[in-house]
Protein backbone atom coordinates (compact mmCIF):
# COMPACT_ATOMS: atom_id res chain seq x y z
CA UNK A 1 0.00 0.00 0.00
CA UNK A 2 0.97 3.64 -0.38
CA UNK A 3 1.26 5.39 2.97
CA UNK A 4 -0.98 8.39 3.59
CA UNK A 5 0.78 11.63 4.49
CA UNK A 6 -2.19 12.93 6.46
CA UNK A 7 -4.71 12.03 9.14
CA UNK A 8 -8.15 10.49 8.62
CA UNK A 9 -10.44 13.00 10.34
CA UNK A 10 -14.16 13.64 9.81
CA UNK A 11 -14.39 11.29 6.87
CA UNK A 12 -11.42 12.53 4.84
CA UNK A 13 -7.63 12.50 4.71
CA UNK A 14 -6.34 15.84 5.96
CA UNK A 15 -2.81 17.25 6.04
CA UNK A 16 -1.11 16.91 9.42
CA UNK A 17 -0.74 20.02 11.53
CA UNK A 18 3.04 19.59 11.75
CA UNK A 19 5.82 18.49 9.41
CA UNK A 20 7.41 15.78 11.58
CA UNK A 21 7.23 12.19 10.39
CA UNK A 22 7.74 8.67 11.73
CA UNK A 23 9.83 6.17 9.77
CA UNK A 24 8.24 2.74 9.39
CA UNK A 25 10.95 0.06 9.36
CA UNK A 26 10.68 -3.52 8.11
CA UNK A 27 12.12 -5.52 11.03
CA UNK A 28 13.14 -8.39 8.75
CA UNK A 29 15.71 -6.32 6.81
CA UNK A 30 15.89 -3.03 8.77
CA UNK A 31 14.86 -0.98 5.71
CA UNK A 32 12.58 2.07 5.90
CA UNK A 33 9.43 1.25 3.96
CA UNK A 34 7.31 4.36 4.58
CA UNK A 35 6.97 7.67 6.38
CA UNK A 36 3.78 8.67 8.21
CA UNK A 37 2.95 11.95 9.95
CA UNK A 38 3.77 12.37 13.63
CA UNK A 39 0.56 13.77 15.04
CA UNK A 40 0.44 16.78 17.33
CA UNK A 41 -1.93 18.09 19.97
CA UNK A 42 -3.65 20.04 17.18
CA UNK A 43 -4.28 16.87 15.16
CA UNK A 44 -5.72 15.09 18.19
CA UNK A 45 -7.92 18.06 19.03
CA UNK A 46 -9.33 18.15 15.48
CA UNK A 47 -10.04 14.40 15.58
CA UNK A 48 -11.75 14.57 18.98
CA UNK A 49 -13.86 17.52 17.89
CA UNK A 50 -14.96 15.60 14.81
CA UNK A 51 -15.85 12.57 16.93
CA UNK A 52 -17.75 14.76 19.40
CA UNK A 53 -19.74 16.40 16.61
CA UNK A 54 -20.61 13.03 15.06
CA UNK A 55 -21.58 11.39 18.34
CA UNK A 56 -25.25 12.44 18.77
CA UNK A 57 -26.33 11.21 15.34
CA UNK A 58 -24.35 7.97 15.60
CA UNK A 59 -25.67 7.26 19.11
CA UNK A 60 -29.20 7.75 17.78
CA UNK A 61 -28.63 5.40 14.82
CA UNK A 62 -30.69 2.22 15.31
CA UNK A 63 -28.52 -0.75 16.42
CA UNK A 64 -29.53 -2.71 13.32
CA UNK A 65 -28.09 0.03 11.09
CA UNK A 66 -24.88 0.15 13.14
CA UNK A 67 -24.70 -3.63 12.84
CA UNK A 68 -25.07 -3.45 9.06
CA UNK A 69 -22.20 -0.97 8.78
CA UNK A 70 -19.95 -3.13 10.98
CA UNK A 71 -20.86 -6.04 8.74
CA UNK A 72 -19.93 -3.97 5.69
CA UNK A 73 -16.61 -3.13 7.34
CA UNK A 74 -16.02 -6.82 7.91
CA UNK A 75 -16.72 -7.49 4.24
CA UNK A 76 -14.18 -4.87 3.15
CA UNK A 77 -11.56 -6.43 5.40
CA UNK A 78 -12.28 -9.79 3.80
CA UNK A 79 -11.98 -8.32 0.31
CA UNK A 80 -8.65 -6.68 1.17
CA UNK A 81 -7.26 -9.48 3.31
CA UNK A 82 -4.23 -10.19 1.12
CA UNK A 83 -3.19 -6.54 1.06
CA UNK A 84 -3.62 -6.28 4.82
CA UNK A 85 -1.60 -9.45 5.44
CA UNK A 86 1.24 -8.21 3.23
CA UNK A 87 1.25 -4.90 5.09
CA UNK A 88 1.38 -6.56 8.50
CA UNK A 89 4.26 -8.72 7.30
CA UNK A 90 6.12 -5.67 5.98
CA UNK A 91 5.87 -3.55 9.13
CA UNK A 92 5.76 -6.21 11.88
CA UNK A 93 7.88 -8.95 10.29
CA UNK A 94 5.31 -11.67 10.83
CA UNK A 95 5.62 -14.63 8.41
CA UNK A 96 3.04 -14.19 5.66
CA UNK A 97 1.09 -17.37 6.43
CA UNK A 98 0.74 -16.29 10.07
CA UNK A 99 -0.34 -12.82 8.97
CA UNK A 100 -3.02 -14.32 6.75
CA UNK A 101 -4.32 -16.82 9.30
CA UNK A 102 -4.08 -14.84 12.53
CA UNK A 103 -3.35 -11.15 11.96
CA UNK A 104 -6.17 -10.92 9.41
CA UNK A 105 -8.29 -13.98 10.18
CA UNK A 106 -8.88 -13.18 13.86
CA UNK A 107 -10.00 -9.55 13.44
CA UNK A 108 -12.33 -10.51 10.60
CA UNK A 109 -13.96 -13.01 12.96
CA UNK A 110 -14.18 -10.39 15.71
CA UNK A 111 -15.72 -7.81 13.38
CA UNK A 112 -18.29 -10.37 12.29
CA UNK A 113 -19.12 -11.21 15.88
CA UNK A 114 -19.87 -7.56 16.65
CA UNK A 115 -21.98 -7.16 13.52
CA UNK A 116 -24.12 -10.01 14.87
CA UNK A 117 -24.07 -8.79 18.46
CA UNK A 118 -25.02 -5.19 17.66
CA UNK A 119 -28.15 -6.48 15.92
CA UNK A 120 -29.23 -8.73 18.77
CA UNK A 121 -28.00 -7.05 21.97
CA UNK A 122 -30.60 -5.95 24.52
CA UNK A 123 -29.91 -2.24 24.93
CA UNK A 124 -32.89 -1.90 27.27
CA UNK A 125 -34.70 -4.10 29.77
CA UNK A 126 -37.58 -3.98 32.22
CA UNK A 127 -36.71 -4.35 35.92
CA UNK A 128 -39.85 -4.19 38.03
CA UNK A 129 -41.31 -0.70 37.69
CA UNK A 130 -38.17 0.55 35.89
CA UNK A 131 -36.82 0.60 32.36
CA UNK A 132 -33.04 0.29 32.19
CA UNK A 133 -31.26 1.67 29.14
CA UNK A 134 -27.69 0.89 28.11
CA UNK A 135 -26.37 3.95 26.30
CA UNK A 136 -23.04 4.74 24.60
CA UNK A 137 -20.36 6.29 26.79
CA UNK A 138 -19.42 8.92 24.20
CA UNK A 139 -16.10 9.58 22.49
CA UNK A 140 -13.54 6.79 22.84
CA UNK A 141 -9.80 7.38 22.69
CA UNK A 142 -8.34 4.06 21.51
CA UNK A 143 -4.59 3.48 21.83
CA UNK A 144 -3.42 0.22 20.29
CA UNK A 145 -0.14 -1.74 20.30
CA UNK A 146 1.98 -3.11 17.49
CA UNK A 147 1.97 -6.83 18.29
CA UNK A 148 -1.44 -7.59 16.74
CA UNK A 149 -1.99 -4.35 14.84
CA UNK A 150 -5.34 -5.06 13.14
CA UNK A 151 -6.81 -7.35 15.79
CA UNK A 152 -6.25 -4.83 18.57
CA UNK A 153 -7.84 -2.07 16.50
CA UNK A 154 -10.92 -4.15 15.66
CA UNK A 155 -11.24 -5.40 19.25
CA UNK A 156 -11.70 -1.77 20.35
CA UNK A 157 -13.34 -0.04 17.41
CA UNK A 158 -15.96 -2.69 16.55
CA UNK A 159 -17.57 -2.83 20.04
CA UNK A 160 -17.32 0.94 20.41
CA UNK A 161 -19.21 1.42 17.14
CA UNK A 162 -21.70 -1.29 18.07
CA UNK A 163 -22.40 0.55 21.34
CA UNK A 164 -22.98 3.85 19.51
CA UNK A 165 -19.71 5.50 20.48
CA UNK A 166 -17.44 7.46 18.17
CA UNK A 167 -13.70 6.81 18.10
CA UNK A 168 -10.32 8.46 17.76
CA UNK A 169 -7.59 5.88 17.17
CA UNK A 170 -3.90 6.39 17.94
CA UNK A 171 -2.09 3.26 16.71
CA UNK A 172 1.42 2.15 17.64
CA UNK A 173 4.14 4.02 15.78
CA UNK A 174 5.73 0.76 14.59
CA UNK A 175 2.61 -0.41 12.71
CA UNK A 176 0.71 2.65 11.43
CA UNK A 177 0.26 1.34 7.88
CA UNK A 178 -2.18 -1.34 9.00
CA UNK A 179 -4.15 1.36 10.82
CA UNK A 180 -4.28 3.47 7.67
CA UNK A 181 -5.61 0.47 5.75
CA UNK A 182 -8.28 0.05 8.41
CA UNK A 183 -9.27 3.70 8.02
CA UNK A 184 -9.60 3.13 4.26
CA UNK A 185 -11.82 0.13 5.00
CA UNK A 186 -14.01 2.18 7.35
CA UNK A 187 -14.43 4.80 4.64
CA UNK A 188 -15.20 2.22 1.96
CA UNK A 189 -17.78 0.56 4.22
CA UNK A 190 -19.72 3.84 4.43
CA UNK A 191 -19.30 4.61 8.14
CA UNK A 192 -20.46 8.23 8.58
CA UNK A 193 -17.88 11.01 8.73
CA UNK A 194 -16.46 11.66 12.19
CA UNK A 195 -17.56 8.34 13.65
CA UNK A 196 -14.05 6.94 13.23
CA UNK A 197 -10.91 9.08 13.14
CA UNK A 198 -7.21 8.21 12.90
CA UNK A 199 -4.21 10.13 14.20
CA UNK A 200 -0.77 8.56 13.79
CA UNK A 201 1.94 9.72 16.16
CA UNK A 202 4.16 9.08 19.14
CA UNK A 203 2.77 7.91 22.45
CA UNK A 204 4.19 10.73 24.61
CA UNK A 205 2.77 13.33 22.22
CA UNK A 206 -0.36 12.16 20.38
CA UNK A 207 -1.20 9.40 22.84
CA UNK A 208 -0.84 11.66 25.85
CA UNK A 209 -2.90 14.39 24.19
CA UNK A 210 -5.68 11.89 23.53
CA UNK A 211 -5.71 10.65 27.13
CA UNK A 212 -5.78 14.19 28.51
CA UNK A 213 -8.34 15.64 26.09
CA UNK A 214 -11.47 16.81 27.89
CA UNK A 215 -13.60 15.72 24.93
CA UNK A 216 -12.68 12.03 25.40
CA UNK A 217 -15.06 10.10 27.66
CA UNK A 218 -13.29 6.74 27.77
CA UNK A 219 -9.70 5.67 27.08
CA UNK A 220 -9.18 2.11 25.85
CA UNK A 221 -5.49 1.15 25.97
CA UNK A 222 -3.56 -2.03 25.29
CA UNK A 223 0.12 -2.09 26.16
CA UNK A 224 2.54 -2.29 29.05
CA UNK A 225 1.47 -2.19 32.69
CA UNK A 226 3.80 0.77 33.29
CA UNK A 227 2.10 2.93 30.67
CA UNK A 228 -1.30 1.63 31.76
CA UNK A 229 -0.64 2.95 35.28
CA UNK A 230 0.11 6.41 33.89
CA UNK A 231 -3.02 6.42 31.74
CA UNK A 232 -5.13 5.19 34.65
CA UNK A 233 -3.79 7.96 36.89
CA UNK A 234 -4.43 10.67 34.30
CA UNK A 235 -7.92 9.41 33.52
CA UNK A 236 -8.73 8.95 37.20
CA UNK A 237 -7.86 12.56 37.95
CA UNK A 238 -10.44 13.59 35.33
CA UNK A 239 -12.97 10.95 36.49
CA UNK A 240 -12.72 9.45 33.01
CA UNK A 241 -13.43 5.78 32.34
CA UNK A 242 -10.65 3.45 31.22
CA UNK A 243 -10.34 -0.04 29.78
CA UNK A 244 -6.79 -1.35 30.20
CA UNK A 245 -5.45 -4.58 28.72
CA UNK A 246 -1.92 -4.77 30.07
CA UNK A 247 0.99 -7.17 30.59
CA UNK A 248 1.08 -10.86 31.30
CA UNK A 249 3.32 -13.66 32.53
CA UNK A 250 1.10 -16.63 31.90
CA UNK A 251 1.55 -20.11 33.33
CA UNK A 252 1.15 -23.31 31.34
CA UNK A 253 0.44 -25.87 34.08
CA UNK A 254 0.96 -29.48 33.02
CA UNK A 255 -0.55 -31.81 35.60
CA UNK A 256 0.92 -35.35 35.91
CA UNK A 257 -2.08 -36.98 34.21
CA UNK A 258 -1.73 -34.89 31.05
CA UNK A 259 -0.43 -35.97 27.66
CA UNK A 260 3.04 -34.55 28.30
CA UNK A 261 4.29 -34.48 24.73
CA UNK A 262 1.17 -32.71 23.43
CA UNK A 263 1.15 -30.21 26.29
CA UNK A 264 4.82 -29.35 25.82
CA UNK A 265 4.65 -29.07 22.03
CA UNK A 266 1.53 -26.90 22.05
CA UNK A 267 3.04 -24.83 24.86
CA UNK A 268 6.23 -24.17 22.91
CA UNK A 269 4.22 -23.31 19.78
CA UNK A 270 2.18 -20.83 21.84
CA UNK A 271 5.31 -19.02 23.03
CA UNK A 272 7.00 -18.96 19.62
CA UNK A 273 3.84 -17.72 17.89
CA UNK A 274 4.22 -14.10 16.74
CA UNK A 275 7.88 -14.31 17.85
CA UNK A 276 6.75 -14.38 21.48
CA UNK A 277 5.17 -10.93 21.16
CA UNK A 278 1.87 -11.93 22.75
CA UNK A 279 0.78 -10.65 26.15
CA UNK A 280 -1.09 -13.89 26.82
CA UNK A 281 1.77 -16.23 25.79
CA UNK A 282 2.34 -19.11 28.23
CA UNK A 283 5.94 -18.17 28.98
CA UNK A 284 6.14 -20.19 32.23
CA UNK A 285 5.79 -23.95 31.76
CA UNK A 286 5.13 -25.69 35.10
CA UNK A 287 6.00 -29.40 35.17
CA UNK A 288 5.92 -31.99 37.98
CA UNK A 289 9.28 -33.19 39.37
CA UNK A 290 8.77 -36.71 38.04
CA UNK A 291 8.31 -35.49 34.45
CA UNK A 292 10.63 -32.50 34.49
CA UNK A 293 13.66 -33.87 32.63
CA UNK A 294 11.51 -35.36 29.88
CA UNK A 295 9.58 -32.09 29.51
CA UNK A 296 12.80 -30.07 29.23
CA UNK A 297 14.11 -32.38 26.49
CA UNK A 298 10.82 -32.16 24.61
CA UNK A 299 10.73 -28.36 24.91
CA UNK A 300 14.30 -27.98 23.65
CA UNK A 301 13.58 -30.23 20.70
CA UNK A 302 10.36 -28.39 19.85
CA UNK A 303 11.96 -24.93 20.10
CA UNK A 304 14.79 -25.93 17.76
CA UNK A 305 12.24 -26.50 15.00
CA UNK A 306 11.20 -22.84 15.08
CA UNK A 307 14.63 -21.43 14.27
CA UNK A 308 13.82 -20.64 10.63
CA UNK A 309 10.05 -20.39 11.04
CA UNK A 310 9.52 -17.37 13.27
CA UNK A 311 9.89 -13.77 12.23
CA UNK A 312 11.90 -11.02 13.91
CA UNK A 313 10.79 -8.99 16.89
CA UNK A 314 9.40 -5.59 16.00
CA UNK A 315 12.42 -3.28 16.38
CA UNK A 316 16.00 -2.96 17.60
CA UNK A 317 14.95 -1.76 21.05
CA UNK A 318 12.72 -4.78 21.53
CA UNK A 319 15.48 -7.14 20.41
CA UNK A 320 17.89 -5.62 22.93
CA UNK A 321 15.27 -5.95 25.65
CA UNK A 322 14.72 -9.65 24.92
CA UNK A 323 18.45 -10.40 24.64
CA UNK A 324 18.98 -8.58 27.93
CA UNK A 325 16.52 -10.90 29.65
CA UNK A 326 18.22 -13.95 28.16
CA UNK A 327 21.56 -12.74 29.52
CA UNK A 328 19.94 -12.04 32.88
CA UNK A 329 18.50 -15.55 32.99
CA UNK A 330 21.94 -17.05 32.46
CA UNK A 331 23.43 -14.73 35.11
CA UNK A 332 20.77 -15.77 37.64
CA UNK A 333 21.58 -19.45 37.15
CA UNK A 334 18.98 -20.69 34.69
CA UNK A 335 20.23 -23.32 32.22
CA UNK A 336 19.97 -22.67 28.49
CA UNK A 337 18.74 -25.76 26.64
CA UNK A 338 17.81 -24.02 23.37
CA UNK A 339 18.69 -20.70 21.79
CA UNK A 340 20.57 -17.97 23.60
CA UNK A 341 21.67 -14.36 23.20
CA UNK A 342 23.58 -14.83 19.92
CA UNK A 343 21.86 -13.25 16.91
CA UNK A 344 20.75 -15.95 14.44
CA UNK A 345 21.00 -13.66 11.37
CA UNK A 346 23.20 -10.82 10.18
CA UNK A 347 20.29 -8.51 9.35
CA UNK A 348 16.89 -8.09 10.91
CA UNK A 349 15.78 -8.00 14.52
CA UNK A 350 15.79 -11.76 15.03
CA UNK A 351 16.02 -13.62 18.35
CA UNK A 352 16.71 -17.35 18.58
CA UNK A 353 13.86 -19.42 20.04
CA UNK A 354 15.09 -19.85 23.61
CA UNK A 355 14.25 -22.30 26.39
CA UNK A 356 15.50 -22.07 29.97
CA UNK A 357 15.52 -25.00 32.38
CA UNK A 358 16.20 -24.96 36.13
CA UNK A 359 14.25 -21.72 36.45
CA UNK A 360 13.13 -20.81 39.95
CA UNK A 361 9.98 -18.75 40.52
CA UNK A 362 11.79 -15.66 41.80
CA UNK A 363 14.05 -15.21 38.75
CA UNK A 364 13.44 -12.25 36.46
CA UNK A 365 12.71 -14.55 33.51
CA UNK A 366 9.92 -16.12 35.60
CA UNK A 367 8.50 -12.86 36.93
CA UNK A 368 8.81 -10.16 34.28
CA UNK A 369 7.20 -9.88 30.85
CA UNK A 370 9.90 -10.45 28.21
CA UNK A 371 7.77 -10.21 25.05
CA UNK A 372 9.98 -12.41 22.95
CA UNK A 373 10.44 -16.11 22.03
CA UNK A 374 11.67 -17.14 25.48
CA UNK A 375 10.23 -19.98 27.58
CA UNK A 376 11.03 -20.83 31.21
CA UNK A 377 10.46 -24.41 32.40
CA UNK A 378 9.76 -24.53 36.15
CA UNK A 379 9.43 -27.62 38.32
CA UNK A 380 6.80 -28.10 41.00
CA UNK A 381 6.37 -30.69 43.78
CA UNK A 382 2.58 -31.04 44.00
CA UNK A 383 -0.62 -29.23 43.02
CA UNK A 384 -0.41 -26.78 45.90
CA UNK A 385 3.12 -25.87 44.84
CA UNK A 386 2.03 -25.51 41.20
CA UNK A 387 -0.83 -23.20 42.21
CA UNK A 388 1.49 -21.07 44.35
CA UNK A 389 3.96 -20.66 41.48
CA UNK A 390 1.28 -20.03 38.86
CA UNK A 391 -0.35 -17.30 40.96
CA UNK A 392 2.97 -15.92 42.18
CA UNK A 393 3.31 -12.91 39.88
CA UNK A 394 1.74 -9.46 39.68
CA UNK A 395 0.03 -10.53 36.46
CA UNK A 396 -3.11 -12.56 35.75
CA UNK A 397 -3.96 -12.26 32.08
CA UNK A 398 -4.09 -15.80 30.68
CA UNK A 399 -2.85 -19.34 31.15
CA UNK A 400 -3.34 -22.98 30.35
CA UNK A 401 -3.99 -26.19 32.27
CA UNK A 402 -3.47 -29.72 30.95
CA UNK A 403 -4.76 -32.92 32.56
CA UNK A 404 -5.91 -36.37 31.51
CA UNK A 405 -9.39 -35.58 32.80
CA UNK A 406 -11.06 -32.32 31.80
CA UNK A 407 -12.76 -31.95 35.19
CA UNK A 408 -9.35 -32.15 36.89
CA UNK A 409 -8.03 -29.36 34.67
CA UNK A 410 -11.11 -27.21 35.26
CA UNK A 411 -10.84 -27.63 39.04
CA UNK A 412 -7.26 -26.36 38.92
CA UNK A 413 -8.09 -23.55 36.50
CA UNK A 414 -10.85 -22.25 38.81
CA UNK A 415 -8.17 -21.56 41.44
CA UNK A 416 -5.94 -19.54 39.11
CA UNK A 417 -5.88 -15.75 39.51
CA UNK A 418 -6.21 -15.41 35.76
CA UNK A 419 -8.74 -13.90 33.37
CA UNK A 420 -8.62 -16.55 30.65
CA UNK A 421 -7.46 -20.18 30.81
CA UNK A 422 -7.18 -22.67 27.96
CA UNK A 423 -8.16 -26.20 28.99
CA UNK A 424 -6.19 -28.94 27.20
CA UNK A 425 -5.46 -26.63 24.28
CA UNK A 426 -8.82 -24.89 23.99
CA UNK A 427 -9.35 -22.81 20.84
CA UNK A 428 -9.67 -19.04 20.48
CA UNK A 429 -13.26 -17.86 20.83
CA UNK A 430 -13.96 -14.35 19.48
CA UNK A 431 -17.12 -14.13 21.60
CA UNK A 432 -15.48 -14.98 24.94
CA UNK A 433 -14.22 -12.17 27.19
CA UNK A 434 -10.47 -11.49 27.27
CA UNK A 435 -8.74 -9.53 30.02
CA UNK A 436 -6.80 -9.89 33.21
CA UNK A 437 -6.70 -10.00 36.98
CA UNK A 438 -4.31 -7.95 39.13
CA UNK A 439 -1.88 -5.77 37.18
CA UNK A 440 -2.91 -7.30 33.85
CA UNK A 441 -5.62 -4.73 33.47
CA UNK A 442 -9.11 -3.40 34.00
CA UNK A 443 -12.10 -4.48 31.95
CA UNK A 444 -12.63 -7.02 29.19
CA UNK A 445 -12.49 -7.18 25.41
CA UNK A 446 -14.44 -9.33 22.91
CA UNK A 447 -18.02 -10.54 22.97
CA UNK A 448 -20.82 -9.06 25.04
CA UNK A 449 -18.42 -8.28 27.90
CA UNK A 450 -16.32 -6.22 25.51
CA UNK A 451 -19.38 -4.36 24.27
CA UNK A 452 -20.43 -3.49 27.82
CA UNK A 453 -17.18 -1.56 28.36
CA UNK A 454 -18.51 1.11 26.00
CA UNK A 455 -21.97 1.43 27.57
CA UNK A 456 -23.32 3.35 30.55
CA UNK A 457 -26.52 2.67 32.43
CA UNK A 458 -29.63 4.83 32.83
CA UNK A 459 -32.78 3.76 34.65
CA UNK A 460 -36.24 5.32 34.46
CA UNK A 461 -38.68 4.67 37.30
CA UNK A 462 -42.45 4.50 36.63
Amino acid sequence: MKAHDGMYIDGEWRPAAGADTIAVVNPADEQVIALVPAGTIEDVDAAVRAARTAFPAWAATPPAERAALIGALRDVLVARKDEIAATVTAELGSPLKFSQAVHVGAPIAVAGSYADLAASYAFEEKVGNSTVYLEPVGVVGAITPWNYPLHQIVAKVAPALAAGCTVVLKPAEDTPLTAQLFAEAVHEAGVPAGVFNLVTGLGPVAGQALVEHEGVDLVSFTGSTAVGRQIGATAGAAVKRVALELGGKSANVILPSADLAKAVNVGVANVMSNSGQTCSAWTRMLVHDAQYDEAVALAAEAAAKYGERIGPVVNAKQRERVLGYIEKGVAEGARLVAGGPESPRERGYYVSPTVFADVTPEMAVAQEEIFGPVLSVIRYEDEADALRIANGTVYGLAGAVWAGDEAEAVAFARRLDTGQVDINGGRFNPRAPFGGYKQSGVGRELGAHGLSEYLQTKSLQF
